[in-house]
């Protein structure tokens, strides 16, 4: 969960939750994430809600943190009382690194959320993982106890620019993981990649795309590196030591990821997401992107359930210590306004290869939709079927296109 959080308005001890966010709760979808903050060490990109063995302090633990998760996990269904949703579609549980909890840990709060709202029969359920938190053991427990669906970070292959971004598996740990999981049983399998990190070369990155398509998975996601304030990258560049990221070296590394994925097999269905079927996209993940609902366990995890949106306290300590006493761990929500769901609706719909329905823009956006269409960043063929869809130089201008529909 990135750092920085909107100041909000108070939740009340309890987390109840308007009657109007209820009604129609899982009308859209409704998923569940788990946030998991523990990690081995700290990569230097990284701004996420992470805490090393070091950092944690008195309160809280790797041992009693599902039991955490299980007391919040009871709490929301307090607060769903009565408008439960329907079945839960999907499950995902981010990192930091999940997988540093045992994977009976990890088994126990899925069959928690199984028994409290119900896995749909097709749910897909997600774990990140660090390459190296992985076994063939764990990855097979994890798959018996319902796991569907696995999430590397890979990053690189290359041993430089795994070092600048303070990477501690091998180069070849990350496809080596893949395949683990592929004979243990997962129906699908995600390699992460990060490109523009300073010294990496065109024949990094290329070597970085032949390794994920020789792994055999069948999902890729492709990031740009981010600099963030306050971590240690972030330092790194100002003291000098390494340069900013560059943008045009990031436009030439998508298109080569684009050309390089598209030849074996893949296609883009989001700005920074490929998958070889529609069956590989990651369901959850287009869950947010569509304005479902979603009930995020975790210190600083992220809720939205229709149109409340809310954010729990961020340390693990102060975490376990408000449900220790019954209370909601929530810090702070926000109402959105029919104004800011339609923004965010715009800003996230449009970076999908399924589009944006041309109808729900106002009269400037439409305009501003053509003249995107004119510039060549908007497929003609999908805008004349009432769609905007980003055509290869709109996904490098994607913010712009953005800029154009909401004006």
């Amino acid at each position: 969960m990135p750092g920085v959080l909107p100041e909000g308005e108070p939740v009340p001890r309890d987390g109840s939750l308007p009657a109007t966010a209820t009604r129609a709760v899982g009308a859209r979808g409704f998923g569940v994430y788990v946030h998991v903050p523990f990690c081995a060490s700290r990569c230097g990109y990284c701004d996420f809600n992470t805490y090393t063995a070091s950092e944690l302090g008195g309160g809280a633990s790797r041992e009693t943190y599902a039991d955490s998760v299980l007391a919040e996990l009871a709490l929301a269904a307090r607060v769903l009382g009565d408008t439960p949703p329907p079945r839960v579609d999907t499950v995902f549980v981010g990192g930091g690194t999940p997988t540093l909890l045992p994977a009976d840990d990890l088994a126990r709060i899925l069959d928690g959320i199984d028994r409290t709202w119900g896995l749909a029969a097709d749910a897909e359920v997600t774990t990140e993982a660090n390459p190296e938190s992985v076994t063939p053991e764990s990855l097979t427990t994890l798959r018996a106890a319902g796991y569907t669906r696995i999430s590397l970070g890979m990053q690189s292959a290359a041993p430089g620019v795994l070092a600048v971004l303070d990477r501690r598996h091998s180069a070849g740990r990350a496809t080596a993981a893949a395949r683990e999981a592929r004979d243990a049983g997962f129906d699908h399998v995600n390699l992460d990649l990060i490109y523009g990190t300073p010294g990496e070369t065109a024949e990094d990155f290329a070597a970085s795309l032949a390794q994920v398509v020789e792994a055999g998975v069948d999902h890729v996601s492709a990031y740009a590196l981010i600099v963030e304030d306050g971590t240690r990258l972030a330092a790194r560049m100002r003291r000098g030591e390494l340069p900013y990221p560059s943008d045009d070296v990031a436009a030439d590394r998508y298109l080569a990821a684009e050309e390089a994925l598209g030849a074996a097999g893949f296609s883009w269905y989001e700005v920074s997401n490929w998958a070889r079927s529609a069956a590989a996209a990651c369901r959850h993940n287009l869950l947010y992107w569509t304005g479902a609902d979603w009930w995020g366990l975790g210190p600083g995890a992220h809720s939205h359930v229709g149109g409340v949106r809310w954010w729990n306290v961020k340390h693990p300590s102060a975490y376990a210590a408000r449900l220790a006493e019954g209370a909601s761990p929530a810090l702070a929500r926000e109402r959105l306004t029919s104004d800011e769901q339609h923004m965010e609706d715009v800003m996230l719909r449009v970076r999908l290869a399924s589009g944006l329905p041309l109808d729900v823009l106002d009269e400037a956006g439409r305009a501003g939709a053509e003249q995107a269409r004119d510039a060549g960043l908007l497929d003609a063929g999908a805008y004349a079927r009432g769609l905007a869809v980003l055509t290869l130089r709109g996904r490098l201008l994607a913010d712009a296109v953005v800029r154009d529909l909401l004006p």
